[in-house]
């Protein structure tokens, strides 16, 4: 039987919450189909967590690692940002460390990076869309069939759209709609989202460590790598390191000088060094359940919808997959 979707105007006017990857995958997809996007992120600039830190010298990819392409969808995208330049294939080989020895890691999937930024991709996607940045939307409500926003900054916004997609991670899409969208709760739960603690390590000399990039299988680390060792990457010695996300978890709401040196012995005994300089990210929703694949939700009776990550097995590639679907479905609704 032939799923009947309800009718939706083709200039309906769409408010996507969250300038992360997933979120400008949907709202590129809803422009290129004639509708009318807004898109509304809490920070100063777009990417989500394909995030990169940038210090006087020294810049560092903090959030994701890199990413991979297996379904062909994503591949098409991925040859246009090969071919635009924002994004180029890391071939560093990567090791893993576990019963305190040093390992080549398996063979993978072929890994990409962007360039010169992590956040490269991102700011190709949002070109050509009309981004409110520091916009934090604190509440949404319907009225009459619009929505009405309101944001810590700005007070209630004058702009009422048709529809609201959050690309924003669960607990934030829950605290926002689980009086409007009871279904909402079910999958909060069913995302089991994860913090990560990520420290930017700045050098004054180069180290050698049998890999410059490493899965980490025991302690309280998950992962090292030399951002220098990236395409494209310029300036000083600076190492990234990931905790375990259990043991993040388990001190999400710690003292970050608390969490730092320990970190950092962590790092050293693995044969790295005390850093000159050092910065420290809380991720509080920085993973999610991969085996969970809903790819995304969509009330077309409340005009609203979600996607991200945490919808579509939690990688990047999850969430530029999830943007497109949700994106697809709604125009198919037209």
């Amino acid at each position: 039987m032939a799923l009947i979707l309800p009718r939706i105007e083709e200039k309906s006017q769409v408010a996507v919450i969250g300038a992360g990857l997933a979120g400008l995958s949907c709202a590129s997809a809803l422009t290129k189909a004639g509708m009318q996007v807004k898109v509304f992120e809490k920070s100063r600039g777009v990417a989500g967590r394909m995030s990169t830190r940038k210090g006087v010298g020294w810049q560092c990819d903090h959030g994701a690692r890199y990413f991979t392409a297996r379904d062909p969808a994503f591949q098409e995208q991925l040859a246009v940002w090969l071919e635009q330049g924002v994004v180029a294939q890391w071939h560093t080989p990567i090791g893993v460390y576990e019963n305190q020895a040093w390992h080549p890691s398996k063979p993978s999937d072929a890994r990409y990076v962007g360039t010169p930024w992590m956040t490269s991709p991102a700011h190709h996607l949002a070109q050509s869309l009309e981004i409110q940045t520091s916009h934090t939307i604190t509440s949404i409500n319907r009225v009459q069939e619009q929505w009405q926003l309101h944001t810590a900054e700005h007070g209630l916004l004058d702009y009422q759209p048709d529809w609201v997609i959050l690309a924003i991670p669960a607990p934030q899409a829950l605290a926002l709609t689980k009086s409007i969208d009871p279904e909402i709760t079910e999958l909060h739960e069913q995302a089991e989202t994860e913090g990560c603690w990520t420290m930017m390590l700045r050098l004054n000399e180069a180290i050698t460590m049998p890999f410059e990039a490493a899965f980490i299988n025991e302690g309280i680390l998950s992962w090292v790598a030399r951002n220098n060792a990236k395409p494209q990457r310029t300036g000083e010695e600076v190492w990234v390191i990931h905790a375990q996300s259990q043991w993040s978890q388990d001190h999400i709401d710690a003292d970050p000088l608390a969490i730092a040196p320990q970190m950092i012995a962590a790092f050293i005994a693995l044969g790295g060094k005390d850093p000159a300089e050092y910065a420290i990210h809380r991720w509080r929703y920085a993973s999610s359940d991969a085996s969970y694949q809903e790819r995304f939700h969509c009330d077309f009776e409340r005009g609203i919808g979600y996607c991200g990550d945490w919808l579509h097995g939690g990688r990047v590639e999850g969430a530029w997959l999830s943007g497109q679907a949700l994106a697809n479905t709604i125009i198919a609704a037209r």
